[in-house]
């Protein structure tokens, strides 16, 4: 489609990713999160032509947190001290729409001029963190009485978020018809992608037989049904739009969604067949023209496969209920060639876990015509969901024009 220039107005247009970079990407580096996130964060700069002088804002989610092995290895403050970075502003926390609540801070912070030019990264290490004795856990109990939510799911073997992602789609699958087989059209989309994508994890074939043949985890999600824990870091730098002229290449933000209307909680929304994709979704298409027939290409969280679906039913690529009969077009629909590429780089079920975050850089890649194999044919508009349950962000981004 033909997108008209516009004048930055009030609000995220006055803000544009400028530069992204990605560190290596793999299971069991044995590398720590400092190194790939300063890896990540110093190729982020030199893609968008700055230097470590000019960076002076850094976001990051959730901030650094050591309840779960290698989930947030690093925080702001470390990385300020390695690139000796001079900040006016900064920001890391979990308390925000999801992952790309970082994202939404560094648009906020240079839209109203605290910051010129803020890096933004998300870094895991949980592949080598994870040992054989030393699992990640979303209880964290360490012992001691378990409190908040977790004390009344724990009782009832509900310790994973599987278990719950599970509940909801039982509900779904229910009430609208969904079977495995079409949450296993997202899986075996994200392997035929990953296939083309040198960085992605698991690139060997993936047949519906394998799917269905797999291991099951929480019903009704198997093993390909679940991302894949990974070491990597992807950064990225949100700009002051009105600096863009001096930079090198640049991604335009169109809109962002972040609100939450639902009870933040994975038991107690209103309607248990939608999430906070929902919500966020409904508040991004509100603040722009565009239309989910205006999107080229769709990057869509699947730590599990069926929040994929969940995030394209809430963004309006089909109506209500009706992802059973989206998802039976299988390639036609979501592959390279068909209606609504999605999960171009493999996704997390192929690519690897890289927490929201390789959602965000393959979206850029798409938009600067760099995907290779792997290009979307005169891709201009692209989406960004992530988040699943009771958190959800998302955001819409546009070719440079």
């Amino acid at each position: 489609m033909s997108i008209p220039a516009r004048t930055p107005v009030l609000g995220e247009r006055n803000a544009v990713i400028s530069g992204i970079g990605q560190s290596a990407v793999g299971r069991k580096l044995g590398r720590t999160g400092i190194s790939l996130t300063v890896e990540a964060a110093l190729a982020a700069i030199a893609d968008a032509g700055l230097t470590r002088d000019d960076i002076d804002g850094v976001a990051s989610y959730p901030g650094a947190m050591d309840s779960s092995p290698g989930m947030a290895p690093t925080g702001v403050p470390e990385l300020k001290d390695a690139l000796r970075l001079k900040v006016n502003w900064f920001s890391g926390g979990g308390e925000v729409p999801a992952q790309l609540g970082a994202v939404f801070n560094a648009v906020a912070a240079v839209s109203c001029g605290l910051a010129n030019h803020v890096l933004v990264f998300r870094t895991v290490n949980e592949s080598t963190a994870q040992t054989a004795g030393r699992r990640a856990s979303v209880v964290g109990s360490g012992g001691s009485r378990i409190g908040g939510a977790m004390q009344y799911l724990v009782p009832f073997h509900a310790v994973s978020a599987a278990n719950w992602v599970g509940m909801y789609a039982q509900r779904y699958m229910h009430q609208y018809g969904l079977q495995r087989e079409h949450l296993g059209q997202i899986a075996l989309n994200a392997r035929r992608h990953a296939a083309l994508n040198p960085r992605a994890i698991f690139r060997d074939p993936l047949t519906m037989d394998d799917y269905m043949n797999a291991r099951m985890v929480s019903w009704p999600l198997g093993l390909y049904d679940c991302d894949i824990p990974c070491d990597g870091s992807v950064a990225l730098i949100v700009s002051r739009a009105d600096a863009a002229p001096d930079l090198k290449q640049v991604v335009r933000i169109e809109s962002i969604g972040s609100a939450l209307h639902g009870r933040d909680s994975w038991d107690q929304r209103e309607d248990l067949t939608t999430m906070a994709s929902h919500d966020a979704a409904k508040m991004m298409w509100s603040r722009t023209d565009l239309k989910p027939t205006d999107v080229d290409s769709a990057h869509l969280y699947d730590g599990f496969s069926y929040l994929c679906m969940q995030w394209l039913e809430a963004l309006g690529f089909f109506p209500k209920g009706e992802a059973a009969g989206f998802l039976e077009g299988g390639e036609s629909r979501i592959g390279l060639g068909g209606e609504l590429p999605l999960n171009t780089n493999g996704g997390q079920l192929s690519a690897g876990r890289l927490h929201g975050y390789g959602y965000l850089h393959e979206a850029c890649v798409q938009l600067r015509g760099e995907g290779g194999d792997r290009q979307v044919q005169g891709a201009e508009v692209s989406v960004v969901g992530a988040g699943g349950g009771p958190l959800g962000g998302c955001i819409l981004l546009t070719k440079d024009r």
